[in-house]
């Protein structure tokens, strides 16, 4: 095995090369917001979707729109208003007046990366044709179906300070997104540079790091990385806690309404990986688990009227799990 895990760690080492010169390009346009940018790196190494929720600002279009150019991936913003129609988003069939017939125009929503921002300003009915998309990869257009490119990662924006004009997502189509990911504002040495950068007139800008090739090898390997049955179980342990607390010695069940499905056991495992994968190592750990499991599990466990009365939310609950469970 330690001879298997070191071919791993090496083969690891030689397909993470460009991380290094990636993580410097997007540090060339984004001044700090480290847990921002690993996290959306996590999202397209697993080929899943994040929701990012932060006050305006914050950066988050920008960091989005720079990903997707070191990347070198195709990009599209998609901005979400009470008017937006699901046709709006997928494309519809156009008359062609030359020809006498109808013609398929495609919508936004085909390209690498889509921006869906301030997702919750839109009716449900035009979110849920992108979250269709997500869940699908494909879209269906006068009965034609079409594939949409690969990869396919959606990274949507809301802004948790304005309800009013907003459509709150469903939570089960929240539980699409693999993580959610909320942003704090800048620390203050971050904000001088951020000023010292962006007011001077001329944006700086970020070239290509990567190419879509070193990202599928990235993925490939991603798959091989060990992790052991014990942390398997320790991650099935952290989800169904949040469903049976009462059984892990938690006196929390007073405060959950909803706990997490075996989605977020999936996705707490994959993105433990990926997180692996940015360190550089062959295994998991119990805190590459750690690490994600907030981003994993804060939009996934509902808090009772009760824990809302005492201003306990999902990120207070999930802190309590982490804290009491014996760690493998």
């Amino acid at each position: 095995m330690a001879v298997e895990l070191d071919a791993l760690n090496d083969l690891i080492k030689e397909k993470s090369r460009f991380l290094d010169d990636l993580q410097a390009q997007i540090g060339k346009v984004i001044v700090g917001q480290g847990k921002l940018i690993d996290g959306m790196l996590i999202a397209v190494l697993c080929r899943g979707h994040a929701l990012l929720e932060g006050v305006p600002g914050l950066a988050k279009t920008l960091s989005i729109h720079t990903l997707a150019q070191t990347l070198d991936l195709s990009f599209r913003r998609i901005q979400f208003t009470p008017d937006l129609l699901p046709a709006d988003i997928t494309g519809g069939e156009i008359y062609n007046a030359r020809d006498g017939g109808f013609e398929v125009r495609k919508g936004p929503v085909f390209a690498n990366v889509i921006l869906a921002d301030e997702i919750n300003r839109a009716p449900a009915k035009t979110q849920s044709a992108l979250l269709e998309a997500m869940q699908e990869r494909q879209v269906t257009i006068g009965g034609q179906t079409f594939t949409l490119p690969s990869p396919f990662i959606t990274l949507a924006t809301q802004n948790p300070i304005e309800q009013e004009g907003t459509y709150p997502l469903p939570e089960a189509q929240v539980d699409r997104f693999m993580l959610k990911i909320k942003i704090d504002y800048p620390s203050r040495d971050e904000e001088i540079q951020i000023v010292n950068r962006m007011a001077t007139g001329d944006a700086p800008t970020a070239a290509v790091a990567a190419r879509p090739e070193d990202l599928e090898d990235a993925m490939k390997v991603i798959n091989q990385i060990y992790i052991d049955q014990k942390i398997i179980e320790y991650i099935v342990n952290v989800v169904e806690s949040s469903r049976k607390p009462e059984k892990y010695g938690l006196k929390i069940s007073q405060l959950i309404q909803y706990g997490a499905s075996p989605r977020a056991s999936i996705f707490l495992t994959k993105a433990a990986r990926a997180r692996a994968f940015l360190k550089r190592r062959g295994y998991v750990t119990p805190d590459d688990v750690k690490t994600v499991g907030m981003d994993v599990l804060r939009h996934r466990i509902i808090p009772t009227y009760e824990a809302d009365a005492e201003n306990i939310g999902s990120e207070e609950i999930i802190k309590t799990i982490f804290d009491n469970l014996e760690v493998p």
